[in-house]
């Protein structure tokens, strides 16, 4: 896998902790890239300190549930994903603008006693995900997904670069339809703990399919 100008091919090339970035709704993926307006100052914290060490942090949900700690920090799901910084740029105004490139999913492990105001954590990463040869190429039914995504459009009054999606390969298009979903946080952490590409692209029509059918349940009561 590569992010920017850093390669990770094994485990040797990823930290066993990582600060971590809670945040509700938000969906990395590996090989996947995501801006971020970064403005609270715990978090600008964060991002000096990846920028002066490894260039990662972990982007987590916190608990599905709405569990909190003792402290009254959310409680986090057991998955996230490593990102790296590839761009930041500063407003003028105290904001960061940066872009996070994924790298792989990981397991949340012990979360770590730091003085920074940030949290960190002891992960597991997913070692998979760092293989990006394209084995899962033509996994996917992507007749089906290119189906149920043309049918949510039309149903939203939206519209698509439809060359893009022809020219985009089976991950590509997967991942960035699964990240600019307009669904949930359970939704996006069942699309970010899916076990493979398949597994993902199967989820993402059947959330599809649910949400095109509530729709369709919402418009008839509205006749009644």
């Amino acid at each position: 896998m590569q992010a920017g100008n850093a390669h990770y091919r094994q485990e040797s090339d990823l930290p066993h902790t990582v600060a971590l970035f809670p945040l509700e709704g938000a969906l990395l993926l590996p090989g996947s890239r995501l801006p971020l307006n970064i403005f609270e100052p715990r978090y600008l914290q964060m991002v000096d300190h990846a920028i002066a060490s490894n260039r990662l942090i972990g982007l987590i949900q916190p608990s599905l549930d709405g569990a909190t700690r003792a402290d009254g920090e959310p409680g986090l799901c057991e998955v996230g994903c490593f990102g790296r910084i590839t761009s930041m740029t500063e407003t003028g105004d105290g904001r960061y603008l940066i872009a996070l490139q994924g790298v792989c999913r990981f397991r949340l492990g012990e979360e770590l006693t730091v003085k920074t105001p940030f949290r960190q954590a002891r992960i597991t990463p997913f070692l998979a995900d760092l293989d990006d040869s394209g084995n899962d190429a033509g996994a996917i039914d992507r007749p089906a997904l290119l189906k149920v995504f043309r049918a949510y459009l039309q149903a939203n009054e939206l519209q698509a670069d439809w060359e893009g999606v022809s020219r985009a390969d089976d991950a590509m298009l997967v991942n960035a339809l699964s990240m600019m979903a307009p669904y949930g946080p359970a939704e996006k952490q069942a699309l970010l703990e899916a076990p493979d590409l398949r597994t993902r692209a199967e989820t993402l029509i059947a959330i599809t399919e649910m949400a095109l059918a509530r729709d369709n349940d919402d418009f008839g009561t509205s006749l009644q």
